[in-house]
């Protein structure tokens, strides 16, 4: 059994390493799956709490295809490399074309998904970073919590937020047509509405 002590924001894991980030902090924790011990930490110059703003790891990916650890820090997304331990701020949010926070991430081989407040899907190219696709959602979803990419180019997200009720909590599933995104079945609590 492995025990992290600290406020857990993200778990990934690759070749019988789990890393973990944890709030306000600027190390990457290694533990080996193995032995269920710490193995080691990745220490990230600038994540974390600085003396100029308040942030936290918010989430951590890892894509095996590149063997990159993604990491969502508020206004920024990290990316090291497993092999070498390199880092780089690879995404800023913060300019004069946007200002939004990440709060999660998930991978494909060929994307990184953000989530984002204001709740807001942006899909990102994994070679450089690069938007490809900015997805609004509904204007009452109010808290988005997680989104997936799936096989067949479709959204599926956690969210908060209903067309019937601004309190209630779903998994919805979003398709893509010629003229936008579209919601097609929102799953909440069980049951399952068509919109």
């Amino acid at each position: 059994m492995v025990y992290v002590v600290g406020g857990v924001q993200g778990i990934t894991y690759l070749d019988n390493i789990m890393f973990v980030v944890c709030e306000n902090s600027c190390a990457v924790r290694l533990y080996s799956l193995d032995i269920g011990s710490l193995a080691d930490d990745i220490y990230i110059h600038g994540m974390g709490f600085t003396s100029d703003r308040m942030r936290s790891p918010s989430d951590i990916v890892v894509c095996r295809h590149d063997r990159h650890l993604y990491m969502a820090d508020w206004y920024c997304i990290w990316r090291v490399s497993v092999d070498d331990r390199s880092h780089v701020q690879w995404l800023t949010t913060e300019s004069s074309t946007m200002n939004f926070i990440v709060w999660s991430l998930s991978v494909t081989s060929q994307s990184l998904l953000s989530t984002s407040w204001p709740p807001c899907l942006r899909q990102h190219n994994m070679a450089d970073g690069q938007t490809l696709r900015v997805v609004q959602l509904p204007g009452y979803v109010k808290v988005l919590y997680h989104g997936v990419e799936t096989t067949r180019q479709r959204f599926v997200v956690g969210h908060q937020g209903t067309a019937w009720d601004k309190d209630q909590s779903a998994v919805s599933e979003m398709f893509t047509l010629c003229h936008g995104l579209h919601y097609s079945i929102t799953h909440s609590h069980g049951s399952a509405r068509v919109l």
